[in-house]
């Protein structure tokens, strides 16, 4: 069996699991929140958050690491001078992903919190301070996906 194609293909369901589990869970928290039912938002952030953590984290270390490893294969050389511009493209997008999901997580587990607390007491209504983090938190996610959209077409079409 060949190596190179099995870290490949790891590598393509690892992609598909950061980006769909993300783009997964971000829609319904999204709705969650929208709904107005604090029962809803406490059970979705609870999940959002452990997903991340489950799914999304080890996808997230193992993408640049695989990712890496298949261009040492190609005889891609590590320095940034040798890259080639697509793969720089790719990592600049992706560190800007990473830039923007590192506060997302902290939200999310804030988020949770918060929500589970207010479900905990039986109140009808999270504190203000809950919208003021799922604003940032959506605001936070839509410059990530677009960066990983981006990676994703820069991977598969290698245009520069």
């Amino acid at each position: 069996m060949n190596t190179y194609l099995i870290v490949k293909t790891l590598h393509i369901i690892s992609s598909v699991l950061m980006v769909g589990t993300g783009f997964g869970t971000a829609f319904y928290l999204f709705w969650a929140n929208r709904s107005g039912s604090v029962a809803a938002q406490a059970v979705v952030a609870k999940w959002v958050m452990k997903a991340d953590w489950w799914f999304t984290t080890p996808a997230v270390i193992f993408q640049p690491l695989s990712g890496l490893w298949l261009l040492n294969q190609l005889g891609m050389p590590f320095t940034w001078d040798g890259a080639w511009l697509w793969v720089k493209w790719t990592l600049a997008l992706y560190a800007l992903a990473g830039v923007c999901w590192l506060p997302v997580v902290w939200l999310q587990i804030k988020m949770a919190k918060m929500a589970q607390a207010a479900y905990a007491k039986g109140e009808n209504a999270l504190p203000p301070e809950y919208k003021r983090y799922q604003m940032a938190w959506e605001w936070l996610g839509y410059p990530a996906f677009c960066a990983m959209f981006a990676v994703f077409f820069l991977m598969v079409l290698k245009p520069m």
